[in-house]
């Protein structure tokens, strides 16, 4: 079996856990907490988001299990995202949302627990909202900007796989945001 050595390394093959009742990744390497402070700037209302953040002791946002795979071309990474249920004003939670930094690799999302929404855009103006319930799977195309959104009770939580030099870019939409956010009205959720 021949591979480029300068290009991909070779690795040995493993297994992974789920745990599906809890949703995390068993023995995952890196198990990133993004808690509400860090999601300044991200919500229209940012005095709500400083009432959740002092009233609430700055509570857990989301979360990621990865387990390491090189960052590197031909690899596949993975992890587990598991967003919280809950409100800012009557924007539900989200993740801050990313670019590829190689920005022609998709990415797909299977949705394990939960509902809410996968928000794409692109740097031209495109929108797209899917929906995400327990058993679908959302493929971001290439060039899409992407986060995720929680409607639900319970947290969403997904399993997602990507390219392993995709990379990411969370400073374009810090800067630029969504053209649209989700909002909680009147018992169901509205886009705009």
């Amino acid at each position: 079996m021949s591979y480029l050595k300068n290009e991909t390394r070779l690795i040995n093959p493993f297994t992974v856990t789920i745990d599906f009742a809890e949703n995390i990744m068993l023995g995952a390497d890196v198990h990133n907490e993004r808690k509400a402070s860090v999601m300044r700037g991200y919500y229209k209302d940012s005095a709500a988001l400083e009432k959740i953040i002092t009233d609430g002791n700055d509570p857990l946002h989301y979360e990621t299990f990865e387990k390491h795979v090189p960052e590197e071309y031909g690899h596949l990474l993975f992890c587990i995202s598991k967003i919280q249920p809950g409100l800012v004003g009557n924007e539900f939670f989200m993740t801050k949302g990313h670019y590829h930094t190689r920005v022609n690799t998709g990415e797909i999302y299977f949705c394990l627990q939960g509902q809410g929404y996968m928000v794409m855009k692109t740097p031209s103006g495109d929108f797209d909202a899917q929906k995400m319930t327990r058993g679908s799977m959302v493929y971001v195309p290439p060039y899409w900007g992407h986060r995720s959104v929680n409607t639900g009770t319970e947290p969403l939580t997904m399993f997602c796989v990507y390219p392993g030099d995709a990379g990411h870019n969370y400073g374009d939409i810090e800067i630029e945001g969504f053209p649209k956010r989700v909002y909680a009205r009147k018992g169901s959720d509205l886009i705009e």
